[in-house]
């Protein structure tokens, strides 16, 4: 389902996101949770895109299967670093022959072995010139719903590291939407306030295309720094860190803190009239069903509008 089409259907969207494993194993143990997470009814779900590609198959046979053997819509990250026109375009030509509907169009980063990569060496250096693309792409009409690709960008509530000007960084997420994004999903974060700022600034700046929220609960402390590494400059509150504090690191006791704070973030979201929660799984689902049991949320049609 196009992604404008989704959001006709909620007036609020709740949503997941996977990667894709490596194994046979994590494969079977990625569809468990993808089995326990069905249940939800998600809006979508969306499958990430390793650093230069590195996952292209492996994202593509899994957005393919997830479509094929469950009622999900899936969704697959695309970016641009280390990849020709030609890439794109065949990317875009088997996701449409395969009847995917939307696309996250990221710039990505480069794999951790392309030192000194160069981005203008890429032939879309910029997240806008890939969903550029995808529009072009679109405009040809050659896409089976003979709606095109709905088109998801990333936005950035703490700020991106590459663009430490925060004025600047506004003008790129426009011209990401300007050039044909349909909505855009943020960077995880654990500081409401930061959201609710950056959706004002947005607004400011004529964006009205839907945001969702992206949502990582904590639910370990070595977790905790692999985000902090991932996602540069990611506030984490002192009240959430001395929460954390006060388990002394028992797994159980962080893990429950973690998903605490994560509901208690997406009920004040909610409450702001939030036009989604993306919900960072980390190809598990016993968070995820903790918060929406705390939310009394049993599935997203409840949130449907009439």
């Amino acid at each position: 389902m196009h992604m404008q089409d989704v959001f006709k259907r909620h007036r609020t969207t709740f949503s997941f996101e996977f990667f894709p494993p490596k194994s046979e194993k994590g494969s079977g143990t990625l569809f468990k949770t993808i089995a326990d997470l069905e249940r939800l009814d998600p809006a979508f779900v969306s499958v990430t895109y390793g650093a230069g590609g590195s996952t292209r198959d492996l994202t593509n046979d899994l957005v393919v299967r997830i479509n094929k053997e469950t009622p999900l819509n899936a969704m697959p990250h695309l970016t641009c670093v280390c990849h020709s026109a030609e890439d794109i375009e065949s990317l875009l030509v088997r996701y449409a022959e395969q009847g995917i509907s939307n696309i996250l169009a990221l710039r990505g980063d480069a794999p951790a072995n392309a030192c000194g990569h160069n981005h203008k060496d890429d032939a879309y250096q910029y997240a806008a010139q890939l969903v550029a693309a995808i529009k072009r792409f679109n405009d040809k009409g050659t896409h089976p719903s003979g709606k095109g690709f709905g088109i998801g960008v990333a936005g950035f509530p703490a700020g991106h590291p590459s663009t430490p000007n925060r004025l600047q960084e506004m003008d790129h997420l426009r011209a990401k939407v300007d050039a044909g994004a349909d909505f855009i999903i943020t960077q995880l974060f654990f500081d409401n306030a930061m959201f609710l700022d950056f959706r004002d600034r947005c607004r400011l700046a004529g964006i009205t295309v839907p945001i969702l929220a992206g949502i990582m609960p904590v639910t370990t402390l070595s977790g905790m720094k692999r985000m902090a590494d991932l996602a540069l400059g990611t506030h984490f509150p002192a009240k959430l860190m001395r929460a954390l504090d006060r388990t002394n690191g028992h797994d159980e006791s962080v893990r429950r803190v973690g998903v605490h704070w994560a509901t208690q973030q997406c009920a004040d979201l909610l409450d702001a009239g939030v036009d989604g929660i993306h919900l960072y799984t980390l190809n598990k689902s016993t968070a995820t069903r903790d918060i929406y049991a705390s939310l009394g949320v049993m599935s997203s049609s409840q949130l449907s509008s009439d």
